[in-house]
Order: C-alpha cells, then sequence, then structure tokens
C-alpha cells in the first residue's frame, strides 16, 4: 500500500509541473520546453491582462507566472517565467494593466499563445529573455570560466584562463 501511494504521488508531482514546463521554454537544448521560443516568430502584442497566475505560497515549490492578455483581435495566455525570478525585477503586474509583450508566438493545443522575450507597461521594461529566448534566469546567462579542453584547471595566484 505505501508503494502505491508513493507511486501516485510521483505521478501527481510530473502532473502538476506539466503546465509549468510551458512557462520556461528557452532556446534548443535549454531544460524542459527545447525548441519551443522561435526568434523568427517574434513579435509584439498590446492589450490589457484579464488574469494573471497568483505568486505561489510560501516555502512551496517555485511556480512560472503566466497571464492572458487580450488585445484588440485576440486573448492569448503569455508565459513569462519563475515568479521569484519576475518578483526580484521589481516591475508588479497586475489585472487591467495595459501592458505591450514582445516574445515569439507559438501554438499550445491548437491554439495561439506568446512566450514573452520582454514586457513593458508604461516606462518600466521587464527583461525576461535574450534574443535567442534563452531565459535570463537560466545558469547559462551567467559567465562561467571556460574549462581547457585537457581537464586541467589553472592554478595559483594569478592563474588565468584561455580567451
Amino acid at each position: 500500500m505505501k508503494r502505491l501511494n508513493v507511486s501516485w504521488i510521483t505521478v501527481l508531482f510530473v502532473l502538476a509541473l506539466a503546465p509549468a514546463s510551458l512557462a520556461q521554454p528557452g532556446a534548443a537544448g535549454e531544460g524542459s520546453g527545447a525548441g519551443l521560443y522561435d526568434p523568427k516568430t517574434v513579435e509584439t502584442v498590446t492589450g490589457l491582462v484579464v488574469s494573471i497566475t497568483p505568486p505561489p505560497p510560501p516555502g512551496s515549490l517555485p511556480q512560472r507566472m503566466q497571464l492572458t492578455l487580450k488585445t484588440d483581435t485576440e486573448t492569448l495566455p503569455v508565459f513569462l517565467g519563475p515568479h521569484t525570478y519576475i518578483d526580484r525585477q521589481g516591475m508588479k503586474i497586475g489585472d487591467l494593466d495595459r501592458i505591450s509583450v514582445r516574445g515569439s508566438r507559438l501554438t499550445v493545443q491548437g491554439k495561439p499563445a506568446l512566450i514573452a522575450q520582454e514586457v513593458r507597461k508604461g516606462n518600466q521594461v521587464l527583461k525576461l529573455r535574450d534574443d535567442q529566448g534563452v531565459p535570463l534566469w537560466s545558469p547559462r546567462k551567467k559567465e562561467a570560466p571556460a574549462r581547457q579542453p585537457s581537464g586541467v584547471y589553472p592554478q595559483g595566484q594569478g592563474a588565468r584562463w584561455p580567451k
């Protein structure tokens, strides 16, 4: 019985994270949702926020922020990124805010959606991804020293990595 409960908990956990995987697409090879961001489909849309995912309760698993944007011609989901990253950027987005979103258009379950690269609200700009769609919160965006092909690491004071 205990084994059955663990299996169900695992299944529920995986199902709960499935929608979040769409909220963090990046460039090809970039974690879950890899390859969904396409620089060739980037466009800018403007409209009103009609709904937004609430922040997760303190101490819970990280959650991705998604909003629904109503434009003059359509209503579409916009995948932003982790609540924690967006909160640190200082821009507050709420229902009925007028925003412009630059991002990659895609189709999710037969309906249009947008993976946001940046969001503009008034004179504020929230940058979420680079021009190739790599999330700015991604560890790959942080510069790490290159490793020497031999696997040998520089040692001692003043040692430098090759450029």
